[in-house]
């Protein structure tokens, strides 16, 4: 278990970064051709913006995985160990079902509005609605791996986090 949640880290993270790559190598690009050729890449500024949501959606999951995403820490260390066990727990389950609901709220969105045409790259806006559903998904993976962690743990008598 603990490789595929290796491997899923080493995969969130690759396309974390990529988005930013993407993000970063279209804005220069777009930067080079406005200004030196006086010639603005029309499309630029639409795959920027959607590789930037990709790549939010994918960080956040790579963030949530390894334990480094933003928490109110004063109130966590302010209890007991046990009871941080249970809070983790807890934060776990509740991600695992807001990783659900943005899933189907991704989908809704993406079902109603995905028609419409980009401007800039005359693709329909469905791939980068999906990003929701996306992002909800590795949401989810997150979560189960979090709690498939936490579980494996208590059972076979070592320290839970």
């Amino acid at each position: 278990m603990q490789r595929a949640e290796n491997a899923f880290s080493r995969l969130l993270a690759g396309l974390s970064g990529f988005s930013i790559l993407v993000v970063f190598g279209v804005v220069f690009a777009g930067s080079v051709s406005r200004y030196l050729f006086s010639s603005p890449l029309q499309w630029s500024e639409e795959v920027a913006k959607y590789a930037m949501i990709y790549g939010c959606m994918f960080g956040m999951a790579f963030a949530y995985l390894q334990g480094t995403q933003i928490t109110f820490s004063i109130f966590i260390d302010a209890v007991p160990a046990p009871v941080r066990r249970k809070l983790a727990v807890a934060v776990d389950a509740a991600t695992l079902v807001l990783g659900g609901i943005l899933i189907h709220a991704g989908l809704i969105f993406a079902a109603k509005r995905g028609g419409i045409m980009a401007s800039g790259l005359g693709i329909p806006m469905y791939w980068a609605q999906i990003a929701m559903t996306v992002g909800g998904a590795c949401l989810v993976i997150a979560a189960l791996f979090r709690l498939i962690a936490f579980f494996t743990r208590q059972s076979s008598g070592g320290e839970a986090s």
